[in-house]
């Protein structure tokens, strides 16, 4: 039987697959340290759980507004315009089973067959796929480590052709947590005003994951683009409910009319009883506060501990909660990682997975608790001191 060819030829999920492998790996051995997953390791907030209990228990389990719960969708414009100064109105907010499906339907909506999407590497590792199985082409923008990820106008420039249609950023950034610094904004400003008909997708889901008294700056919040930008964000990454499935869009009123009509057809609507538990979330300003200080917290201690490491270079994030650890050896980042795994008990995904084709880089989740990210820090020193592991040229 002939099945869907774009389908069978995108790779899966590698960090998702990973995932899946190290859990199965831990039921027999719990030494494993699993730091591949991009999830919370704190449990969401009681307020938002009381609420989705509440509205389940009232009957709140039949469809909803395809569009989004009206309160949620108008408190998420108020969000938008307070903070990120992007002037989006409810009538141009679409709530979503996930912000990875809020990109999928972005994606879909806007791409013609052989239409090309930019993306930035190291990125997500779901972009190119979602953007060949809507019938696009990914055009990678590969940054580099040693520039630490700076976007220049000239490697867009080098990567756009007359069929691009659109531009994904991603920032805070998965992997690398990089955030769009003035340097960066002014490149892609440029890029854009010279290309006037390329859309750009904002994935802003770590935007409340950001450290050093940083702040997140979305491209919607500039008046000259902001027709252009599709913002997507939920709540998965800032308020530690990932398994609720609960994201969002916001964009120009055209677009948001072909996006719907896909929306319609093949999901119908978002949980009603979630919804109003992601609402209430949104009032957890402290609760968020004391998840990205807990990671502040723990990204310092991985930057002290990987210091003392020889052979193994990380590059503090701005943002989100994963360590992009560089390391000097002559495996690739696949066969680190399968090393890692076998010889430390470490499990991470490799930089490849991303898009990273220069350096040897690893992530690695600090969405762990101080003392899992302690054993980290030590069976990676003691990795490292044993040559034998590191250097296929020893082995």
């Amino acid at each position: 039987m002939k099945y869907n060819e774009r389908i069978c030829r995108v790779e899966p999920s590698k960090s998702v697959t990973l995932l899946a492998k190290t859990k199965e790996l831990q039921k027999t051995d719990r030494s494993i340290i699993n730091l591949t997953g991009g999830e919370p390791d704190f449990a969401t907030p009681e307020p938002v759980c009381q609420e989705a209990a509440r509205q389940l228990a009232a009957g709140n389990t039949h469809y909803s507004d395809s569009r989004g719960d009206e309160e949620l969708r108008i408190r998420i414009a108020q969000k938008l315009q307070e903070e990120n100064h992007a002037p989006y109105q409810p009538d141009q907010i679409l709530v979503t089973p996930g912000a990875k499906m809020a990109v999928y339907l972005t994606v879909r909506a806007l791409l013609n067959a052989g239409d090309e999407a930019i993306w930035l590497t190291p990125g997500w590792v779901s972009y190119p796929s979602i953007v060949e199985i809507s019938g696009g082409v990914p055009v990678a923008v590969h940054l580099n480590y040693e520039e630490d990820y700076r976007i220049t106008r000239e490697a867009l420039e080098a990567a756009v052709s007359d069929r691009t249609k659109l531009l994904i950023l991603n920032y805070p950034n998965n992997p690398t947590g990089r955030i769009l610094r003035e340097e960066d904004i002014q490149a892609v400003s440029a890029f854009l005003r010279a290309h006037p008909d390329v859309y750009v997708l904002s994935d802003e889901i770590y935007e409340k994951v950001i450290y050093d008294g940083n702040r997140a700056v979305s491209m919607a919040s500039f008046p000259e683009f902001f027709e252009r930008v599709i913002v997507v964000n939920g709540f998965s990454k800032c308020s530690a409910m990932t398994g609720w499935r609960i994201g969002y869009l916001a964009c120009c009123r055209e677009l948001y009319q072909v996006v719907l009509k896909l929306f319609q057809h093949s999901i119908s609507c978002t949980s009603g009883f979630l919804q109003k538990g992601a609402l209430t979330a949104l009032d957890c300003t402290e609760e968020t506060e004391q998840m990205r200080r807990a990671y502040e917290h723990r990204r310092d201690l991985l930057v002290q501990g990987i210091r003392e490491i020889p052979g193994v270079e990380f590059l503090a994030p701005a943002g989100a909660f994963y360590a992009w650890l560089r390391f000097d050896t002559d495996l690739t980042s696949e066969e680190l990682c399968d090393s890692l795994l076998e010889h430390a008990k470490i499990a991470g995904v490799p930089g490849s997975a991303y898009g990273e084709e220069d350096a040897v880089c690893v992530r690695f989740s600090f969405a762990a608790s101080d003392e899992e990210l302690g054993r980290m820090l030590e069976n990676l020193r003691l990795y490292q001191e044993n040559s034998q592991f590191c250097h296929r040229s020893l082995g």
